[in-house]
C-alpha cells in the first residue's frame, strides 16, 4: 500500500509541471507549472511543495524516443532528478511519458480550453497524466 503523497513531475527545458496524489494514492491533482529560472530556484520550489504537501515519493516523466531508447532530453531529466534526489533525499521513480503531452493537449481541447490557457496548463496536465498512469499501474 502506498503511504503519503506522491509528486508527479513533467520536466521540460522551460517549465516543470507538478501534480500531487491524494493521501490514498488513488488520484492525481495538478498543483502548478513552475517557470524554470535556475536549477537551484527550480529545486527550491519543488522542495517547498514537498514540504507543504508532505510528499514522500517522486515520479518523473521520462521522455523516451518512440523506439524506447532514452535520448538527450531524457538524459537531461535524469540528471536533474539526481539533483532533486540529492537535495530532498526522496526516491525518484521514472515513468515513460511518451505521448502524455499529446494526451494532455487532446484532453484540454476536448474540454474547450483556449489555446492561450492550454499553453499555461499543458505541463501541469501532463504531470497529472504521468502520475495518474503511475498510480493506476501501482494499484493493480
Amino acid at each position: 500500500m502506498l503511504t503519503g503523497r506522491i509528486m508527479g513531475l513533467d520536466i521540460g527545458d522551460k517549465t516543470i509541471g507538478v501534480a500531487v496524489s491524494d493521501l490514498m494514492g488513488m488520484t492525481a491533482q495538478g498543483i502548478k507549472t513552475i517557470k524554470r529560472t535556475s536549477k537551484k530556484n527550480d529545486i527550491e520550489e519543488i522542495k517547498q511543495i514537498i514540504k507543504e504537501k508532505q510528499v514522500n515519493l517522486i515520479v518523473s516523466g521520462l521522455p523516451k524516443n518512440m523506439n524506447g531508447t532514452v535520448g538527450p532530453q531524457g538524459e537531461k531529466v535524469q540528471k536533474f532528478c539526481e539533483l532533486i534526489k540529492e537535495e530532498t533525499g526522496l526516491e525518484i521513480e521514472f515513468w515513460d511519458e511518451r505521448l502524455t503531452t499529446v494526451a494532455a493537449e487532446k484532453t484540454l481541447i476536448t474540454a474547450d480550453v483556449s489555446r492561450k490557457k492550454r499553453k499555461n496548463v499543458i505541463d501541469m496536465m501532463a504531470a497529472v497524466l504521468i502520475l495518474q498512469g503511475y498510480l493506476d499501474f501501482k494499484v493493480k
